[in-house]
């Protein structure tokens, strides 16, 4: 079936990874489209058959490329506003495909989107993050990256390369890893744009997919397909599951879902798989339904999910539902209490005791029978008399009211320490040094020890205080003569007292 344009798209690839999607999607043969590739390397665009050719940039790059630096690429667009809106003029929708985290693309694509949004077309952005093994730098600028051109699209849809690589089990080359990312931002574009072009029983048009995605900032979108009897359901569970969504569309308040099959595909089939996905969405979600029949397709069915409208109001709601079924699943884990008994019954504070049902009283919606005379039965315990309850916790409230209004404890001062007559603290209170005498050892300058002389003093934390004098050691009242000869020099000086001279050797006079 040959579609049928109903609206100017064009697919924008911008920097190295941005036109091997293009080259990719040119490849795969979608129609309906105009590709415009947009590099600052010359060779890159050279090898490109894409429908218009944009090289930015050269007067600083000279076609050799940003260098991985996204200040260049943002320039290398900025220099060429003019040439990038005459390519995009007169479109209705517009795509920019890029692989973040380098340089052309992380730094140009927001200059596009916003020159494309400005012209007052539908602006999508389809990025990819890149592969773990690019390096924290990469990530940290594709992060950058990609809240600069969140703020300049429509919608933007982001794909974790990593998870791809992660979703399979196969050891993928580089090579091979890298085309599988074009091929993801092939399949993203791909699906929107069929959802437009392709008409179907169940028509979605253009003004449909602006009604989801414009203004919405975030979009998830998966791609599902299966056979078999459960083949709708299974392609549902295989799009709104994807591994390569970077969050749940749990919440969403726009949705659309795209059908393609044969045509034995049934109503009750279909209706039960979009269930599905009006569950997972907000109760009051948008939800827009196409069906395009296809001979081609035969027992197979390809379901597209789009899913946006995460505001904080939505996202809140999300996360309580989340947060609720966690917490049931936490209390359905646990095991039951029983069933307290109608003798073991306890009035809580917050109800009133139920009065006992008469036990021949027979149900509203049951007819009263004949019955036999029951056997008599352990009379009940005699439940608690209200006002002797609400004595008893009366008490206990004015009990507590009682703890709450004591005054606290008092503390006991703390007195200072009284010490002995005639000495004063001195640091802290330590024991005396009579109590604890050190062993001194006294050397003499030679270095040997001179077991004669007494210590020269000891310190303690109490010292005398005398209102006279201070009492001073016998040593320092004797005469020099007195004193000990292992104190002093005498092998160099002589005695100086009074008027002596120093005696000089002969060979310095």
């Amino acid at each position: 079936m040959e579609p049928a344009p109903l609206a100017v798209i064009r697919v924008v690839g911008v920097g190295g990874g941005g036109v091997n999607a293009v080259n990719r999607m040119i490849e795969s043969n979608l129609r309906g489209v105009e590709f415009i590739a947009i590099n600052t390397d010359a060779q890159a665009l050279l090898m490109s058959d894409a429908d218009v050719k944009l090289e930015i940039g050269r007067e600083s790059t000279r076609g050799l490329g940003a260098g991985a630096d996204p200040e260049v690429g943002k320039a290398a667009a900025t220099a060429h506003e003019d040439d990038i809106r005459e390519v995009l003029r007169d479109s209705n929708m517009v795509f920019v495909t890029a692989g973040e985290g380098g340089g052309t693309g992380t730094g140009a694509a927001p200059i596009v989107a916003g020159i494309a949004r400005e012209l007052g077309a539908l602006t999508i952005g389809v990025v990819t993050r890149p592969f773990q093994f690019e390096g924290r730098r990469r990530e940290q600028q594709a992060d950058r990256g990609i809240e600069a051109l969140r703020e300049q699209v429509d919608a933007l849809i982001v794909i974790p390369n990593q998870r791809l690589l992660e979703s399979t089990e196969e050891n993928l080359s580089v090579l091979e890893a890298f085309r599988a990312a074009d091929q993801v931002l092939q399949s993203s574009v791909q699906g929107i744009t069929e959802i437009i072009t392709i008409p179907g029983t169940i028509n979605v048009d253009f003004a449909d997919v602006t009604t989801t995605l414009k203004d919405a900032k975030t979009a998830l979108m998966g791609i599902g397909t299966a056979t078999g009897p459960d083949r709708a359901r299974v392609s549902v569970d295989m799009a709104i599951s994807s591994p390569l969504l970077e969050s749940s569309m749990d919440g969403a308040d726009r949705v659309l879902i795209f059908f393609q099959g044969g045509t034995d595909m049934g109503m009750q089939e279909m209706n039960d798989a979009a269930e599905m996905v009006r569950e997972l969405a907000d109760q009051d979600a948008n939800v827009i339904i196409g069906y395009a029949p296809n001979e081609e397709f035969a027992d197979e069915i390809k379901v597209t999910v789009i899913a946006a409208g995460f505001g904080s109001k939505d996202a809140s709601a999300a996360s309580a539902r989340v947060v609720q079924t966690s917490a049931i699943s936490r209390t359905a884990a646990r095991p039951a209490p029983a069933a307290p008994s109608a003798k073991s019954a306890v009035p809580t504070r917050n109800s009133e005791p139920s009065e006992p049902r008469p036990a021949s009283q027979p149900s509203a919606e049951t007819p009263a029978a004949p019955q036999p005379a029951p056997a008599p039965a352990a009379a009940p315990a005699p439940a608690e008399p209200a006002a002797e309850k609400e004595e008893i916790l009366d008490g206990i409230e004015a009990r507590l009211a009682q703890h709450r209004h004591e005054p606290a404890a008092k503390v006991p001062e703390l007195k200072a320490p009284k010490f002995p007559a005639g000495t004063e603290a001195v640091g802290s209170l330590r024991p005396k040094a009579e109590q604890h005498k050190p062993e001194i050892k006294l050397t003499g300058l030679n270095g040997i020890p001179d077991a004669k002389h007494e210590p020269l003093a000891v310190t303690s934390g109490i010292r005398p205080v005398s209102p006279d004098a201070a009492s001073l050691p016998d040593y320092v009242d004797s005469s020099r003569e007195q004193r000990a000869p292992a104190l002093r020099l005498e092998h160099v000086f002589d005695d100086i007292a009074g008027d002596d001279e120093l005696d000089i050797p002969d060979f310095l006079k």
